[in-house]
């Protein structure tokens, strides 16, 4: 998959419930916006996290020094689903009707996201294989991460 095909760029005001960017996930955030998903991974055991956490498999290292921010590859399956045809809050009455889903990152951790370039009725099925797509939106200076399906 070239760049371009998994870059969605969004112009224009955003009316959605603000981005919520601490100290803590700033790392993922910035990620995103180099086109990269980063997750929480140990360096002692291999396990993944989002998300940031400490290991949950041993004792960590202080300041979590075990720990670190590690490209995954942003492939995974659909845990979990329910198609909107409503929209609860004002700034997604445009994106009606859309999937909400949780996916399980090949990885191992679960990510929410809204699938892209489907149908409601595209989704069907729990394990249903998908990727990231990057909805970068540029006035607002932040990227999100989104998902669709990959036919598999």
């Amino acid at each position: 998959m070239s760049d371009n095909d998994n870059v969605i760029t969004v112009t224009g005001e955003w009316r959605k419930p603000p981005i919520n960017v601490d100290i803590d996930n700033r790392p993922f955030y910035d990620g995103l916006k180099a086109h990269k998903l980063l997750l929480w991974h140990c360096n002692q055991c291999g396990a993944w996290y989002w998300p940031k956490s400490y290991c949950q498999n041993h004792e960590n290292e202080p300041f979590a020094a075990n720990m670190e921010w590690t490209e995954a590859s942003g492939k995974g399956k659909v845990f979990a689903f329910n198609r909107h045809h409503w929209a609860f809050h004002p700034g997604f009455k445009d994106d009606v009707p859309y999937v909400y889903a949780l996916i399980e990152l090949d990885e191992g951790p679960l990510i929410s996201t809204t699938l892209v370039g489907e149908t409601p009725d595209d989704v069907h099925d729990i394990g249903q294989e998908v990727e990231i797509v990057y909805e970068d939106h540029p006035d607002q200076g932040f990227t999100l991460p989104r998902f669709r399906m990959t036919g598999n």
